[in-house]
């Protein structure tokens, strides 16, 4: 059997079984952090992410300082999942020798830019060969802090919280089909506006840190969607061991991927539930608290907040209800960098 028939998350499940713990790990494997604690008011956020080219970016379809500052943002994406503020951040390579030197120094450009925006501190890292592979490997791993009993894992949501999601989904993979599939007749400005939000995706440092100080009997679980939201939510369900309903209507689409799906005739809702690459945060809400939340955040950051569901029995599973009230399995289709 090779690694490809057990796919990212069992594999994952396989190497980490068995792992040992200790009085300092707060958590370990299976959030989008680890959280560790030193001993004080701030306990320590750990994350690191991989960026290989030809399968999360490519030279032909974005510019190196927008590689750089991608490369980061997912990984202050995670340091928001759990309410935390990024600090730290250590910056891998894995470099093939005929990459101009040119290309790195805007790769690293566009890495401290990102860094700046987000008040993070890049202070060291590595520099190894590619060999004879020509891909080139980003590699970061990032610390945070968040306040002791502020951190937001996966693992809290209740049966009956109210599902919430920041911003609007799909437009990353509307984006990057327009890089695939380029169209003379999707607007200019249309194009450019999807296309930036695959490239440069904002993380959500400040809606976390808005959700975390809210407490965790409000905001009872959080991640962010990376790997598309059906699969993202099955993350959650199952760290929290419970089941989940969306309701397709409710799902916040901007006009943007609107234009872009009626011109290539697909669904739009294809693209918001299992597109992937959002970096939107998907969190829990204990009842009658969702629109003390959603005004919280939108009234400091001026980010929209859209209840798209609720929490179920885990009996219940993962459900998609439609808009005639139909409802069925929510089947998840998002990305597994293994077996994809």
């Amino acid at each position: 059997m090779n690694i490809s028939a057990l796919g990212e998350f069992e594999l994952i499940a396989r190497l980490t079984a068995g792992l040992t713990s200790r009085a300092d790990i707060g958590l370990g494997v299976g959030d989008d952090c680890a959280i560790l604690d030193l001993g004080n008011d701030q306990l320590l956020l750990a994350t690191c992410d991989s960026q290989v080219e030809g399968i999360h970016f490519t030279l032909r379809t974005s510019t190196p300082e927008q590689i750089g500052r991608k490369a980061l943002a997912i990984n202050l994406s995670d340091i928001a999942a759990m309410g935390g503020v990024p600090r730290y951040a250590l910056v891998s390579l894995i470099l093939p020798p005929q990459l101009p030197v040119a290309v790195l120094d805007s790769i690293y450009a566009g890495l401290r830019l990102e860094a700046e925006q987000y008040a993070t501190a890049i202070v060291g890292g590595n520099i190894a060969s590619s060999g004879k592979s020509d891909q080139l490997t980003i590699d970061i791993t990032l610390l945070g802090t968040v306040e002791r009993g502020q951190a937001i894992r996966r693992d809290g949501a209740q049966v009956g919280d109210i599902l919430c999601v920041t911003g609007s989904l799909g437009d990353s993979a509307a984006g990057l089909h327009t890089l695939l599939h380029p169209d003379p007749s999707y607007p200019q400005e249309v194009q450019e506006f999807l296309r930036t939000i695959h490239r440069t995706p904002r993380p959500r440092i400040h809606e976390g840190r808005v959700l975390s100080g809210l407490g965790s009997q409000v905001v009872t679980a959080m991640l962010d969607i990376s790997d598309g939201l059906s699969g993202d939510l099955g993350h959650l369900c199952e760290r929290s061991h419970v089941g989940a309903r969306l309701d397709l209507v409710r799902l916040p689409l901007s006009p943007e991927l609107h234009i872009v799906a009626v011109s290539v005739s697909h669904d739009p809702f294809q693209w918001a539930l299992h597109g992937g690459e959002d970096y939107e945060l998907l969190f829990t809400v204990s009842p009658g608290n969702e629109y003390r939340v959603i005004e919280a955040v939108q009234s400091t950051t001026g980010t929209r907040v859209t209840v798209i569901g609720s929490i179920l029995p885990p009996d219940e599973g993962m459900r998609l209800l439609y808009p005639d009230r139909r409802e069925d399995r929510l089947a998840v289709e998002s990305w597994d960098h293994l077996k994809r």
